[in-house]
């Protein structure tokens, strides 16, 4: 990595800010739902083992960030619960000053159910997400980098619009948001933006809907990012497509939020001025540190830490 980079830029990353809570079953769904009874379902579950974490695109990203040393500021809009979020982002380090609350609603949440088969059941209420259009662009003062992630729908489409308009270069993150829109208005996403990070099954629909292969992707922004799992990733230019390995990480944990910090580690490899190869090696790393822990925001370490890591995987 280089040793000098270049002038600090604030980040700015608009998307979700959401609590998950994650409920494991001790048994197998299918024990418990009677395939001929489907047409009127009526099961419970007792799940006698529980944990809230902090999550949402938006903040994972900027937290990870901050662990980089960089500047971020996640822009989202959240609910009258946001209270021990807010103390915890506090606490990190994370700017919230543009962070909106909505009264009237809750901050948005998941509740997911897992059972020993790794099935889940997921129900997300989007509460305060609903009115992230709310938050504007141009609200923000002196930055120099922007990132579209899963967030309302209205929001997604008008602050790709406004990075574009402000002149901002923009990494466009669908994520689970993908399904919202059709072709056409991917297409203009990408057409806005100046760089597109997907995982594979993303990937796979983008195609799909837009009609565009990685060529036609290429020819319009700078690179297309494209996540692969265990399987590393490659990072796809008009000149080239570059495959990036996995990190190795100590443990396999969990793999919530492991596409943030890999979009972290993405932004500061772009930031510093890095080579396609270094800036996904930085992501992959990010993702293995992150794996190594539950939850999207429990893992840390300082930068020689990282470094070593980088140095150990990749030199």
């Amino acid at each position: 990595m280089s040793r000098v980079p270049p002038a600090k830029k604030s980040v700015l990353i608009c998307g979700s800010a959401a609590y998950d809570s994650i409920l494991v079953f001790p048994d197998r769904f299918k024990a418990h739902i009677l395939p001929e009874k489907i047409h009127l379902l009526n099961v419970s579950f007792l799940v006698p083992e529980m944990r809230r974490e902090f999550g949402g695109c938006a903040t994972n990203i900027a937290y990870n960030l901050k662990l980089l040393g960089e500047m971020a500021y996640p822009m989202a809009t959240v609910g009258h619960d946001f209270g021990a979020y807010r103390d915890w982002l506090t606490k990190k380090g994370v700017p919230l000053d543009y962070v909106k609350v909505i009264e009237s609603e809750f901050t948005a949440q998941a509740f997911i159910t897992t059972d020993l088969d790794d099935n889940q059941i997921t129900a997300f209420h989007p509460g305060a997400m609903q009115h992230a259009h709310v938050n504007r662009v141009t609200d923000a003062a002196g930055i120099g980098m922007g990132l579209v992630a899963p967030d309302g729908r209205q929001a997604m489409l008008e602050h790709a619009v406004q990075f574009a308009g402000a002149g901002i270069p923009f990494i466009f993150d669908p994520g689970q948001g993908l399904p919202m829109f059709d072709g056409a208005e991917l297409r203009h996403f990408i057409e806005q933006a100046t760089w597109v990070a997907v995982n594979d099954y993303e990937w796979q629909m983008l195609q799909q809907k837009t009609g565009w292969n990685v060529r036609d992707i290429v020819s319009r922004v700078k690179a297309l990012i494209v996540t692969r799992g265990s399987q590393g990733s490659v990072i796809h230019t008009a000149t080239e497509s570059v495959d990036i390995p996995c990190a190795k990480p100590t443990a396999v944990v969990d793999p919530t939020g492991c596409g943030d910090a890999f979009r972290a580690g993405l932004i500061h490899g772009l930031l510093r001025g890095e080579d396609w190869l270094t800036i996904g090696r930085l992501g992959s790393m990010m993702g293995a540190i992150k794996i190594e822990s539950r939850g999207p925001q429990n893992h840390g370490f300082t930068r020689a830490q990282f470094e070593q890591r980088f140095n150990e995987n990749f030199r």
